[in-house]
């Protein structure tokens, strides 16, 4: 239902915390390690054809030149979200982060923080529990429980 790209296998540690969010709320993922300037065919045939196989959302994590959230999102129906992932050949990221963010008009990704995965994952729930009131229950009792975590903190600290 949420395919989870990224454009090379060290992408993985960051891109782990949406497939573990997701899988959480579950949320059935695919993930695959395609790469926007070393196997461009790969890539056309994965942004042009992720929606025949039940795809809802596409993530796509990328680092340094960053052109894979908005290579598939020029090419795939489906929304798009964005992870800038910190590499190591990362200007501290903000190359991953202007790269993806900054869309020309037509072709939107939605764009999570620095190594923010968790929340892309988070928010490809969303996308899918407008749709589907199970995944809906799930993020409402997610919310709820970290109401309920800022609570008890809260708690603690005016003690």
């Amino acid at each position: 239902m949420v395919g989870i790209i990224m454009g090379s296998d060290s992408d993985l540690p960051v891109m782990q915390e949406a497939i573990d969010i997701l899988e959480s709320f579950d949320v059935p993922v695919e993930v695959d390690i395609v790469s926007a300037h070393r196997t461009p065919e790969k890539l056309y045939d994965y942004s042009t054809n992720a929606h025949k196989r039940g795809i809802k959302v596409i993530i796509a994590g990328a680092g340094g030149a960053a052109h894979l959230p908005g290579m598939v999102a020029s090419m795939s129906p489906l929304p798009v979200i964005g992870v800038p992932v910190k590499s190591r050949n990362s200007i501290d990221g903000w190359d991953s982060v202007l790269s993806i963010l900054q869309m020309p008009g037509g072709v939107p990704v939605a764009t999570v923080a620095l190594n923010g995965a968790k929340n892309a994952g988070i928010l490809a729930a969303q996308i899918i529990g407008s749709s589907d009131k199970c995944v809906l229950d799930k993020i409402v009792a997610y919310k709820e429980g970290l109401k309920l975590k800022v609570e008890k903190a809260s708690e603690r600290v005016r003690k």
